[in-house]
């Protein structure tokens, strides 16, 4: 604001009073000289101890409001004027940051410092997006350099295995792979007013994960891993190897409900993986009057004369398909091994198309037809089977395409006037986008099927340059694609390829 000279026609003291009250008013409109203060500690930070991953309380008073860490020794401490005040006197360590609002404070002398050679530090705390830089995301080739020298990926980076939690590191890596639903969580705007700790822990964890310009080429999951088990009530814990279909389940149905999701209420996790399919069951029933009459049929079953079927039909949504693969032979080669059998994924795929019956426990019999595919497609392969003893793992080996899965014979279109089209009608609507699905992620399990034993990996593809990595906690390392089809899978993370929906 440029500064006026008071009248010359007003007296001396009138005119100094009116320069004082406008010099005040300038400075209060700019930034204090206090917090311009150029610190004489800032050659003190040092950026290989820092590591803003862990849970952001306070190593004396073990709070977590107002946390401030030490950008020397990297510790946390609660209060600028308590616990980091008495780390400043104790250790001379004297740059503080608050991880809350990102200002940097020099302690004991409690003044903020403004300087740009802190903007590294602080968007490893909080990294940002523009929305051209989020449109780069699956085009980017270029390598970043960790401080330690070592390159990385962004995007293909290691999470850190704290204590039996590799199967849920699996099933992370693989869903920042879904390009709709990643770019929804880097954007802590499009979930802002969302009161979840759950939601705004895997958006961090995102963002970190995407991060070009990191300390360090892997990130630990802690603070997610802490919001899943609280929220989970310890269904899912540091330190307990669990399912990851199971815990696929729950933590999609969690992001769902966190952010206003509900039957008929869609969110970002409804859009990307919710698909429909239909569901006939045969409940068996029984003639009342004549008394039953046995016969035997060709296969060696006894059916009765007199007994029937009731049919119902229901349109069901899912998040993912369950396939049943096959028991292995009991008997052994003539070399005295075992056959590991192979059988195509599209031979699976044969449960939903319609006309395959499955015979349950109860004697009730279902048959399954897709009616509406999802944008992006998760396949579960069925491979351990537990009883009261043991669990059993069938090896298996499932042969399916990296690119170009054709769902169209397994797809059905209920004519205009069946009742199945008027249930379809009556649920909201998903778009088409074609029946042509590409691989994104394929989670493995390899060991053996008791806990603790096995472990899980994943295979991811950059789509930039069209490599797969093969990623198993902090190591990854690049695979080849026809690897990849030969190993044990468990879980299959698919895109679909848009079409024309006239075709």
């Amino acid at each position: 604001m440029p500064k006026h000279s008071p009248p010359t026609s007003l007296p001396a003291n009138k005119r100094r009073h009116l320069n004082e009250t406008e010099d005040k008013t300038n400075h209060e409109e700019e930034v204090p000289k206090a917090a311009q203060q150029k610190c004489p500690y800032l050659d003190t930070i040092n950026r290989h101890r820092l590591d803003f991953d862990f849970e952001k309380v306070c190593c004396v008073t073990l709070g977590n409001l107002n946390v401030y860490a030490c950008l020397v020794c990297g510790k946390y401490f609660q209060g600028r004027n308590t616990q980091a005040h008495y780390h400043s006197l104790q250790s001379n360590h004297h740059v503080f940051i608050n991880l809350h609002n990102y200002k940097v404070y020099c302690l004991p002398d409690d003044y903020e410092v403004v300087d740009s050679s802190l903007d590294d530090i602080k968007y490893v705390l909080n990294p940002t997006y523009a929305s051209d830089a989020i449109s780069r995301l699956d085009t980017n080739v270029v390598y970043s350099r960790a401080l330690d020298g070592t390159e990385y990926l962004p995007g293909v980076v290691g999470l850190n295995n704290i204590k039996y939690n590799d199967s849920i590191n699996v099933v992370l890596q693989a869903l920042v792979r879904v390009p709709l639903l990643r770019n929804f969580f880097i954007m802590e705007l499009n979930y802002g007013e969302c009161k979840s700790i759950l939601v705004h822990r895997f958006g961090e964890l995102v963002r970190k994960m995407w991060n070009p310009r990191n300390f360090k080429g892997q990130v630990s999951p802690h603070e997610l891993l802490q919001a899943i088990s609280q929220a989970s009530r310890k269904q899912f814990r540091i330190g307990h190897q669990s399912d990851p279909v199971m815990f696929l389940a729950w933590f999609l149905n969690a992001l769902h409900k966190d952010l206003g999701g509900t039957t008929t209420n869609s969110t970002i996790i409804s859009q990307c993986f919710q698909g429909r399919v239909k569901v006939t069951t045969l409940k068996r029933a029984k003639k009342s009057g004549a008394q039953p009459l046995s016969e035997s049929s060709e296969d060696g079953d006894t059916r009765s004369e007199n007994e029937t079927y009731h049919e119902s039909t229901e349109i069901l949504p899912f998040m993912y398909l369950s396939l049943d693969v096959p028991p292995p032979p009991l008997f052994k080669d003539e070399q005295e091994k075992n056959i590991i059998p192979q059988i195509p994924l599209v031979t699976l795929l044969e449960k939903f198309n319609g006309e395959k019956l499955q015979e349950l426990i109860t004697g009730e019999k279902k048959k399954y037809s897709l009616l509406q595919l999802p944008r992006y497609m998760i396949l579960h392969i069925k491979r351990f089977t537990q009883n009261n003893w043991f669990t059993e793992k069938n090896p298996t080996i499932v042969n399916f395409p990296v690119k170009n899965l054709e769902l169209r014979d397994y797809l059905y279109t209920p004519p205009p006037s069946s009742p199945t089209h008027a249930l379809l009608n009556q649920q909201a609507p998903i778009p088409f986008l074609g029946t042509k699905y590409d691989l994104l992620a394929n989670v493995k399990h390899e060991g053996e099927p008791t806990p603790y034993r096995g472990f899980y990996k994943v295979d991811v593809q950059n789509k930039g340059n069209e490599k797969w990595f093969e990623i198993q906690d902090l190591i990854v390392k690049a695979t080849m694609p026809q690897l990849i089809a030969l190993s044990e899978a468990y879980l299959q993370f698919y895109e679909t390829k848009q079409s024309d929906p006239s075709s």
